[in-house]
């Protein structure tokens, strides 16, 4: 299996409001940066989409370790928390349905295909490639935003 690490990142200007998304591939040394944006969403969609889109753009199965600042996302993962939202019905600790179950079910989907090992890094911080997925990730709102929104 191919070995790829995989950095990501979500922003999101309000919570909610018009969010971005940013990931890094590196694959043998080579990179590939995607980025997107959403006119209304929260921070934890973004957080999710990154890794969703970063998968979805691998064309075989592979061994993936993937960076993230989000403790939401880590920690679902890490935790538990996914299994555990899984045998309760997608219902979370309060017996609410856990909100964003859509990209939950979908990451799941592609972490069937996928070896993935998840790694917490920590936020705007020395981390030069999540600095860099945070910065496509605000890039892609401040893009939509100037492209929508003409000054005088």
């Amino acid at each position: 299996m191919k070995k790829v690490e995989i950095y990501t990142d979500g922003a999101c200007s309000g919570n909610p409001g018009p969010g971005g998304w940013g990931a890094i591939l590196i694959y043998k040394g080579t990179e590939k940066e995607l980025s997107g944006y959403e006119p209304e969403t929260t921070n934890n969609r973004m957080e999710l989409t990154g890794p969703i889109k970063a998968l979805e753009a691998l064309n075989q199965p592979c061994e993936v370790i993937i960076y993230t600042d989000s403790a939401y996302l880590y920690n679902a993962f890490t935790q538990g928390w996914i299994e555990n939202w899984q045998s309760n019905g997608w219902k979370n600790s309060q017996k609410k349905p856990v909100e964003n179950q859509d990209l939950w079910q979908r990451l799941l989907e592609l972490m069937s295909i996928h070896q993935v090992r998840w790694q917490k890094v920590k936020g705007h911080s020395d981390n030069e490639k999540n600095n860099r997925c945070d910065e496509l990730a605000r890039k892609a709102i401040e893009t939509v935003r100037s492209q929508s929104c003409p000054t005088p």
